[in-house]
């Protein structure tokens, strides 16, 4: 239960992040309306499942192999939530969001593009081999791993299908964007605050 709750926590936070998905959502979403939001936002939800499945075979080949080196990778894994974290603490650069261009998109194609804008992310991917190298233990049950990630993939889609029905307002987009150095650094904290207690517990264990 407690796993679960920190897969959610570091999910829920690393997909607030501005980013390429909310801008490309958010894009679609005002251009071509909200149904066209919400399929940018399923693309986005499937495309973390790519990172998922792969994650969940090379870490259980490192299990078998090698528990200590899993260990160490554990240990990396917080030590890239800390630097994320800083990251996006010390971000100074403002999210640009294209609102020109307002051709009819085929729907397929919107979702198309959701899932690659996740799948071909770096960010992404390292977020979820982080993120799961912290949860995983030798002789996690493999319906259990894939709970972790159904998990990330129905926090993404549920927030960004949020974004596509409330931020897509201009009202709504402006004012986040306005505040994005707050939700910056708030975000930025608390992933930190997470890597050095995961990185704490790990080096514990080394």
């Amino acid at each position: 239960m407690i796993a679960l709750l920190a897969v959610a926590l570091i999910t829920l936070l690393a997909a607030i992040v501005p980013g390429p998905d909310f801008a490309m959502v958010t894009r679609n979403s005002y251009l071509h309306g909200r149904r066209a939001g919400l399929l940018a936002a399923l693309g986005i939800a499937l495309g973390v499942q790519v990172h998922v499945f792969y994650t969940m075979f090379g870490v259980g080949l490192i299990i078998a192999s090698s528990p200590a080196l899993f260990t160490v990778i554990k240990t990396v894994g917080a030590v890239y939530l800390i630097v994320i974290g800083w990251k996006t603490w010390s971000n100074r650069a403002g999210l640009v969001i294209d609102l020109h261009g307002g051709t009819r998109v085929p729907r397929h194609k919107i979702l198309l593009n959701g899932l690659l804008t996740n799948a071909l992310n770096p960010k992404t991917t390292l977020f979820v081999i982080s993120t799961y190298t912290q949860v995983v233990q030798p002789g996690t049950p493999l319906s259990v791993q894939f709970g972790y990630g159904l998990c990330m993939s129905a926090i993404h889609l549920t927030w960004f299908a949020l974004v596509a029905i409330f931020f897509s307002q201009a009202n709504f987009r402006l004012r986040m964007i306005k505040h994005q150095r707050t939700i910056d650094r708030l975000i930025g904290t608390l992933l930190m605050a997470l890597g050095v207690l995961l990185a704490c517990a790990n080096m514990d264990k080394l």
